[in-house]
């Protein structure tokens, strides 16, 4: 007896698995809730320097009694580069000459202006209450903010490594791993509680040390195979696909946190723009699913990936002004990667052998954390263009889509259990390639 014979003795679908999928997908709705309230509590409200003319009730009193607070701004505050009141200086003294009807705005020098020496005011229409607000993370410490979503995604990455081991106490761990591996032990458990759960006591009760050890005749020949990380980045079948499939874990995490981590630069009206984006997400998700199974693994991450890059590039593109065109190319980039989270989660599984698999997908998680936590720094790149953050965004994932292109396709095929599983069916591959087309050598004289 095979041992995927044996899992589906003891229940491949069953209450087990029920119970394992809701005790990993409630963590996850909380953590993904927590990762993006960041855009909310950490919102940038419009603001201004503080005024005496406009903002101290003393200097109101002394001042013009027939000027309008639009008149008073316009002599306090010089305009920014969006045209209007300037968000981080404000004028030494009141520029009265631009009173005049025939004055222009740009009759003012940097001399004549000075930063935010006595704070900010803010407009709280929208958000009472921020962070920024609170802090005054504007303007010359606007650096902060972005600093502090880094530490943040730097903290989810240590908190993996250090609570990973804590979960293996609740959630059970591969049993065909524990068995390759050398553990008979513990995997004689685990099938078991499997099999009690799933309501199978008589196969329960028939599990014994001998029936595993036939059924795990070939696997447990190779149980003493290195499993460690340089056997991924060594062994000539597993090298290509661990850079491959890490660089698009890698090209997730940098995008879609550098992007969904500050969703204001992408729509104004950022509840609505959050709202369509999760309403979007389910029909992704469900769609990507079915695409996997028609379409292939290869094709749709590596299209996925390079659809994301290029609406992201666009927006450098599109004016400004047309802001419902940069939102449908911003909804349709993020939903993009979503698709290519799916499949790179399944992929990877699929690409390495059990031995390695868990090796695999742990260097896929770091690779994206350590993405997500270089993502909300790239942003600091503005300062020197507004476009270089919206090109290096895009860039990424277009590059590593094409890098997928170079993995095999692992559609209908079994899951690998061993090395030489992979080396074989990189074998198989290439000698059906060479029936296709064959090639005749020849000696050279």
């Amino acid at each position: 007896m095979a041992f995927s014979e044996l899992l589906d003795q003891v229940g491949s679908l069953g209450w087990f698995q029920g119970l394992q999928t809701v005790a990993l997908v409630v963590p996850i709705m909380w953590l993904n809730t927590h990762n993006l309230v960041d855009n909310f509590s950490g919102a940038v409200p419009s603001h201004r320097c503080w005024v005496p003319l406009l903002d101290n009730s003393t200097a109101q009193a002394s001042g013009p009694e027939a000027l309008g607070p639009e008149a008073l701004l316009a002599v306090s505050i010089p305009l920014g580069p969006n045209h209007g009141p300037h968000q981080c200086r404000r004028f030494r003294h009141p520029q009265w000459q631009l009173l005049d009807p025939n004055a222009t705005a740009t009759n003012w020098s940097e001399a004549a202006t000075e930063p935010c020496v006595d704070g900010w005011v803010y407009d709280r229409s929208t958000f009472t209450s921020t962070i920024v607000a609170e802090w005054d993370l504007v303007c010359d410490s606007q650096v902060l903010k972005t600093m502090s979503q880094s530490i943040f995604l730097a903290g989810v990455l240590v908190g993996a490594a250090i609570f990973g081991r804590v979960s293996d106490r609740w959630l059970a761990e591969s049993a065909r791993w524990l068995l390759i591996t050398g553990r008979l032990e513990k995997g004689l458990r685990e099938l078991q509680r499997v099999a009690a759960i799933n309501g199978k006591k008589a196969v329960r009760d028939a599990l014994t040390k001998e029936v595993l050890l036939s059924a795990l005749q070939e696997e447990l020949s190779v149980s003493q195979a290195p499993t460690g990380l340089g056997t991924l980045l060594c062994t000539p079948g597993l090298r290509l696909r661990t850079c491959a499939s890490t660089l698009c874990w890698f090209a997730f995490g940098f995008t879609f946190y550098g992007l969904a981590l500050d969703l204001q630069t992408l729509d104004s009206n950022i509840f609505l723009f959050q709202v369509l984006i999760g309403v979007l997400d389910i029909p992704a998700k469900i769609g990507s699913l079915m695409l996997l199974r028609c379409v292939g693994r290869r094709t749709i991450q590596a299209a996925s990936l390079v659809l994301a890059g290029l609406c992201i590039l666009a927006n450098v593109l599109v004016p400004l002004e047309m802001r419902y065109l940069r939102s449908a190319l911003a909804v349709l980039g993020l939903e993009c990667i979503g698709v290519a989270f799916t499949c790179i989660t399944i992929y990877s599984g699929e690409l390495f052998p059990t031995v390695l698999r868990m090796t695999a997908l742990g260097l896929g998680q770091v690779a994206a954390r350590g993405g997500a936590m270089l993502g909300p720094l790239m942003r600091l790149l503005g300062k020197h263009h507004p476009t270089l953050p919206l090109l290096v965004y895009g860039t990424v994932p277009v590059l590593s889509g094409l890098t997928a292109l170079l993995l095999p396709e692992t559609q209908s095929l079994p899951l690998p259990d061993t090395i030489q599983d992979v080396q074989n069916q990189a074998v198989k591959k290439a000698t059906a390639r060479t029936r296709k087309h064959p090639v005749v050598k020849s000696t050279q004289f």
